[in-house]
């Protein structure tokens, strides 16, 4: 056997032994739990016959872009959706990437270079990790939300400086103290990043996000918001300054070097967005929020704090928050355990996901459910 055979072999037999083996999922459960279709505009009718409407009224749209953006890919109807997308966002100018990972990798390679420094949250996605290392940057990270550690950070820090966030964290659902953080980046005059991929659609005025609730658009260097989660798409566009999305378009790799999403793409990202502006979301999926917090906190499960539709009940082990999500999963509900080393060993915990279409009584079986695996544990 080669080398790299033996590699590979060895590497999944340490992870069996430890438990943590990734398999592709197969069984559907009755009831959503897991998934980041909070809204539910992934199973919506509503935004399938508007993404089929808004196609109707696009010339000749092709099945494929057929090459990338700077090539063959681009399209009119593209450029238009990121106007209004940052029109929406009370952003200069946007870029639609392909994915919230491209966006995140492709801004920050882009932009940190030698002599530079990138501040991270030590908690934010694994996308912004791999992004920040794939620069010429120093690259440093504070503990989870401290402002103190954050601080002692900038105050060392060299060239140009890039702190690097989230607003609502994706496996803890707790909030970043954005005006807080804010007020540093501007002590120090760094620029803020902000990724708003589990804000977006939950929080602020027609569910434009933390950003803006707060009233720091204006403040922000960089917003990436993705697609994927509430409004049941596809794709990001990292949202900034006309000369951002300029300079992204010259340096951002992950953007130049890949083919562009097809015209059906950014038609259903545009109708989820118009499908934002005309409905109270947070509000609707707040009375859900309100109904597990109120239920829960009943209970003596430990959890993080939380007011997003994020929830964990935390666990000591890997085979304690398996035997957990089974027990769950028995009942019909969709609970997944997260072990490490996605989070910290000591760690593991169920990942809860609330959405519109969990009906009050669904969150009340689920909490149910939680509680009795804490009683015979």
């Amino acid at each position: 056997m080669q080398k790299a055979e033996l590699f590979i072999q060895e590497k999944l037999a340490q992870r069996a032994r430890k438990g943590i083996l990734r398999k592709l999922p197969a069984p559907v459960f009755p009831t959503d739990f897991s998934s980041n279709d909070y809204l539910g505009f992934a199973r919506s009718a509503e935004l399938k016959t508007r993404t089929e409407n808004t196609l109707r009224q696009i010339p000749d749209y092709q099945n494929g872009a057929t090459g990338s953006r700077l090539l063959s890919g681009n399209h009119p109807f593209t450029e238009q959706t990121e106007q209004y997308i940052a029109g929406f966002h009370q952003a200069e100018a946007g870029l639609i990437f392909n994915s919230g990972y491209d966006a995140n990798v492709g801004l920050l390679s882009g932009l940190g270079q030698r002599g530079d420094t990138i501040i991270c949250d030590e908690l934010i996605h694994a996308s912004l990790i791999d992004g920040a290392r794939l620069s010429h940057a120093n690259r440093y990270s504070f503990e989870h939300n401290n402002l103190g550690e954050l601080e002692a950070k900038l105050k060392a820090a060299k060239g140009c400086i890039y702190v690097v966030v989230e607003s609502i964290y994706s496996m803890d659902g707790d909030m970043a103290p954005l005006p807080e953080i804010n007020e540093l980046c501007r002590k120090y005059q760094a620029n803020l990043i902000v990724d708003e991929a589990h804000a977006l659609g939950i929080f602020g005025p027609n569910g434009c996000g933390i950003v803006q609730q707060f009233g720091l658009q204006n403040q922000v260097f960089a917003r990436i918001v993705t697609f994927g989660k509430a409004m049941g798409c596809h794709g990001a566009i990292v949202l900034g300054s006309r000369n951002l999305r300029e300079y992204l378009v010259n340096f951002a790799r992950s953007f130049i070097y890949t083919t562009a999403a097809p015209i059906h793409t950014i038609a259903a990202v545009r109708s989820a967005y118009q499908m934002l502006e005309q409905t109270d979301y947070p509000l609707q999926i707040g009375h859900k929020i309100t109904h597990y917090l109120n239920l829960i906190r009943q209970t003596a499960l430990p959890n993080t704090p939380s007011t997003s539709a994020v929830h964990t009940i935390l666990y000591q082990s890997g085979a304690q928050a398996k035997a957990a999500a089974a027990a769950v999963q028995a009942k019909g509900l969709d609970v997944k355990a997260i072990l490490s080393p996605t989070v910290a060993e000591g760690k593991e915990r169920l990942r809860i996901c609330l959405h519109l279409f969990n009906t009050d009584t669904e969150i009340a079986t689920l909490v149910k459910a939680l509680k009795a695996i804490s009683m015979y544990e």
